[in-house]
This record gives C-alpha cells, structure tokens and sequence, in this order.
C-alpha cells in the first residue's frame, strides 16, 4: 500500500499593546484552498505585563477556531461529496 505523507504549515501573526493581544491564524491546504482565524486576549489592568502570556492565550483561541473552521469545512465536503446531510462531526 502506497502512503502519501501531506504536511501543513500555520501561520501565526500576533498584534499587541499594552492591555489587549490579536492573534491571525492561517493554514493552506494543500488544494490551495486557506482558512483563517483569529483569537484575542485582554489584559487586567491589575496584572502585570506578559506579552507572552498575552500571545499564548490569543493564539489558542485563534487555533481553536482554526480548528472548528475546519471541521465545517470536512463536514461541508462530506455532504457534497454524499448529496446528503451528515452528521456535524465534533
């Protein structure tokens, strides 16, 4: 049996200031097709400083939305790939 091995590379890009973090998440397929999130956290202004605290949070939120983005798309394909409506995949 013949393995193909498919590798994907995300992007992350962070924007901060002194109270709030962005993150923008982008995968591409390797159909040319991308998807894209994005991810944000605040800072209290009781707490201290840590951008890197700041990028972590932010990030994981953009990759879980990278991720649920990406079982909609899976799910979308099966249902046309199918003609019939699946079962949302978790």
């Amino acid at each position: 049996m013949l393995q193909t091995t498919v590798g994907w590379h995300v992007d992350m890009e962070f924007e901060e200031d002194t109270h709030r973090t962005r993150a923008a998440a982008l995968v591409r397929l390797p159909d040319g097709s991308e998807v894209r999130a994005h991810g944000y956290a605040s800072r209290h202004p009781v707490d201290s400083n840590q951008p890197r605290v700041g990028e972590e949070v932010a990030g994981a939120r953009a990759l879980n939305e990278l991720a649920m983005k990406l079982l909609t798309k899976a799910h979308d394909e099966i249902d046309e790939a199918s003609g019939r409506t699946s079962h949302p995949l978790a």
